[in-house]
């Protein structure tokens, strides 16, 4: 399929049926677009839009989220998951602020030089921001290019994403590249999905390779798949007599990076002889809950959960930025894991003033 034919298909299209109400397109700075697109990795725009609008009602321009503590960056990320996201995009704010004197950076590579940027990312910001021409490539494009051209091979290969990335380059147009570039997303989320795709109302799906071998199920070829590995924990979740929680800063890297979490410990110790060991005396009162699991990317997380009641004088736990006992109303203002949250929300009541809600 001729590049130019392509690419007039789609903004004909995107003309017709695209998206160009979503919150960030209403005001599409670079700021407001970075932000967007670093939540839209991995996640769908229907989760994003919410958190979208909360986190720009707190941090409405860079120079606030750069100059606003990481836990309030977490706190409004709480429940969207792979925090490594919100850390990086605090840490760039911070970085522009240094090095580009607050503005958002025009060139690619400045860009592409930020925490949690890549190529595709950056092409993306530039393009839809400013419509600057570099070639995008999300799932979605990935999808299209794939089922299009019959792109074969996992696109997590280098030599397959090389060779997207080729197409990708040679399909953008010189002019209009902000709105092709969401009509390639647009199209691969809504028409050129994952499973049933509309093929009958693709504008490119009379000259689609998938469409014409019967091959939609198979492009792009699936990443090969292997059996998670499994892990285990023990959560405390430790109250003091007023009725306070434990909470331990999870470490700045890995699951949950940066997050306020329940303490953990090997799953087969006796949770009375943590109390014993952390306070110093055994505890009040103990009770066992149902075990929960949580499903990672790399491995599946079954957490068993205990509830200690500790004595009145806690020795060895001071209030530090790394553990702290934390009142059940300030729980809400605090980054916390999605099932952390969920686990406070069932066994801890709530403060009158201000329930902790569920995610």
């Amino acid at each position: 399929m001729p590049p130019d034919t392509f690419s007039q298909a789609l903004l004909d299209w995107f003309d017709r049926h695209g998206r160009r109400d979503l919150p960030w397109q209403r005001e599409p700075t670079p700021y407001r677009v970075w932000v967007s697109e670093i939540m839209l990795q991995q996640t769908q725009v229907a989760v994003v839009i919410p958190y979208f609008e909360r986190f720009m009602a707190r941090f409405p321009t860079l120079a606030e989220l750069a100059a606003a503590p990481l836990d309030a960056v977490l706190a409004h990320w709480s429940g969207l998951g792979y925090y490594a996201r919100a850390r990086h995009l605090h840490r760039a704010a911070v970085l522009i602020r240094e090095r580009h004197g607050g503005d958002f950076p025009t060139a690619i590579a400045s860009v592409e030089a930020l925490p949690g940027i890549g190529r595709s990312t950056a092409g993306a910001v530039l393009s839809l921001a400013l419509g600057q021409r570099h070639p995008i490539l999300d799932g979605n494009v990935k999808r299209v290019l794939a089922r299009s051209f019959g792109v074969t091979g996992w696109p997590g290969q280098a030599a397959v994403q090389a060779e997207l990335w080729r197409l990708a380059q040679r399909l953008t147009p010189a002019l209009r590249v902000d709105a092709y570039n969401q009509a390639l997303m647009d199209l691969g989320a809504t028409l050129c999905t994952r499973t049933r795709p509309a093929c009958e109302r693709c504008p490119v799906g009379e000259r689609c390779v998938a469409r014409r071998q019967g091959r939609q199920a198979q492009l792009p070829t699936p990443k090969p798949s292997r059996r998670l590995p499994e892990r285990a924990t023990l959560m405390i979740l430790a109250r003091d007599p007023q009725g306070a929680v434990l909470l331990e800063r999870r470490p700045p890297t890995g699951i949950w990076g940066g997050l306020w979490s329940l303490p953990e410990t090997d799953p087969g110790r006796d949770p009375a002889d943590w109390c014993r060991e952390r306070t110093g005396a055994a505890p009040l009162r103990l009770e066992m809950h149902p075990p929960r699991r949580q499903t990672f990317s790399h491995f599946a997380l079954a957490m068993r959960i205990a509830q200690v009641w500790t004595p009145a004088a806690p020795m060895g736990i001071a209030d530090t930025d790394r553990e702290a006992w934390w009142q059940p109303g300030a729980l809400a203002a605090l980054g916390l894991p999605a099932p952390v949250r969920t686990i406070l929300a069932d066994l801890v009541p709530p403060d009158p003033g201000q329930p902790l809600p569920r995610e």
